[in-house]
């Protein structure tokens, strides 16, 4: 049987899942903002939830649902007409609870020419979609936002996002805000297909993705897996809950706060290997994506395994590599730190960015520590989003755009220097 209501009935529900949680997952923030539902207008046979995401370096997969069976095909090409080539591939489904999903279809195009607009249809479907490959090579531009949720906030960022032209969308967990309620990824799905399905978007995991319940339903991020199915096999992950890629002179991680970390974990040794093997030559940049920040002076989630028992674990592998940016969600606020390592200001560490506000309903975290440290230099409580512009091998301009009164506002930006770019930084 299918859940097909927007709500579950009962406080008593969340009670229940809040009592099989520690304090990370029921944190009690400011009163929340009305969460959007976005329903499904068209007949069952119909695609919906769109989205695209990069695997490999010339090649996109294509996600979609559809509620009834249609075959997991998609026709492609340069033209409009989309009819010059196709693929098939995979068809999967998930429960949980009460609720059944509908059928998730997977299919990987290419190989693909850089920096090319393609046009695609999907199954039976005669309409057409269309989506831009990312450039070959620099500049490109990413656009970053982590906790996207659902309302009105999350529409305002969304639209911001459409506007900037990004060549690549990167979050660093915290989609759906579905919290159980399976309905809600569908909604987010639909919300976000408009640019989702133009853009890669290349996603990790936060808290609010777990949706693992004691007893009900015992296996972690089950929506989160079957619905954002990322490239984790070709970088020699075992998960999806972490991995790897490259693209246009950047080397992308993604890791996972709520995954085992320790140093004998599947992940931490995953890691170690990875940054081993990245080659300055062809990426002279590496940006670093988790969900749990490890610097962070808002008074909202300090403390938390995932973020002080993660940092002991993984910050000196990242050090020695010379990361040179690691975006984080989490606390619902924005902030930028100096390069740090250890809790020091240094040269060679990369700069931590907190940018867990990109719309979600539980409110701002608006309270910070006083005195600011010194190794924060900007911080505030707004909704937004973040572009990084890297326009060579060895400057990229960072900013942040707060939702002011539903217009774009830069609040903060810097430039920043590629650390494999400065002689006194060697790996």
């Amino acid at each position: 049987m299918r859940f097909k209501g927007t709500h579950f009935p009962g406080l008593a529900f969340l009670i229940l899942v809040c009592l099989g949680f520690d304090a990370v997952y029921c944190y009690n923030r400011p009163p929340p903002r009305k969460t959007i539902f976005v329903p499904h207008d068209h007949d069952d046979s119909s695609p919906q939830q769109v989205h695209i995401s990069q695997v490999g370096q010339d090649k996109m997969r294509i996600s979609w649902i559809t509620e009834s069976p249609t075959p997991a095909t998609v026709h492609y090409g340069p033209s409009p007409s989309a009819n010059a080539l196709s693929a098939t591939g995979i068809t999967t489904s998930y429960h949980y609870a009460l609720y059944e999903s509908g059928e998730i279809h997977n299919v990987v195009i290419g190989p693909l020419r850089p920096n090319t607009v393609y046009y695609y249809r999907l199954g039976d479907s005669e309409k057409t979609y269309n989506f831009k490959t990312a450039p070959a090579h620099f500049p490109i531009m990413f656009g970053v936002v982590g906790d996207l949720g659902q309302t009105e906030w999350t529409v305002s960022t969304l639209k911001h996002l459409g506007d900037s032209n990004y060549d690549m969308l990167l979050l660093p967990g915290d989609l759906s805000y579905a919290d159980f309620l399976q309905n809600l990824w569908d909604s987010f799905g639909r919300l976000v297909e408009p640019l989702a399905s133009q853009r890669p978007w290349m996603v990790t995991t936060g808290n609010h993705d777990v949706e693992k319940i004691p007893v009900v339903h015992e296996e972690p991020f089950t929506a989160y897996n079957a619905r954002w199915q990322m490239p984790f096999e070709e970088s020699g992950s075992d998960s999806n809950l972490y991995y790897s890629f490259d693209v246009s002179g950047v080397h992308v991680i993604m890791l996972g706060s709520y995954t085992d970390f320790a140093p004998d974990s599947s992940q931490y040794k995953w890691l170690q290997g990875d940054l081993q093997k990245i080659n300055r030559g062809k990426t002279p940049w590496v940006v670093v994506l988790v969900h749990a920040p490890w610097y962070n002076s808002n008074q909202a989630h300090q403390g938390e395994a995932e973020s002080v028992d993660m940092k002991t674990a993984m910050e000196g592998l990242l050090y020695n590599a010379l990361v040179d940016v690691v975006f984080t969600g989490h606390v619902h606020a924005y902030e930028r730190f100096t390069r740090v390592y250890k809790d020091k200001g240094d040269n060679c560490g990369p700069v931590h960015i907190t940018i867990g506000d990109g719309g979600n309903r539980e409110g701002l975290a608006t309270r910070y520590q006083d005195p600011k440290p010194e190794i924060s230099i900007f911080r505030e409580a707004s909704f937004g989003h973040g572009v990084l512009e890297v326009v060579n091998a060895s400057h990229a301009l960072w900013s942040w755009h707060k939702n002011d009164n539903e217009e774009p506002v830069v609040s903060d930006s810097v430039w920043l220097t590629s650390l494999s770019s400065n002689p006194a930084c060697k790996a």
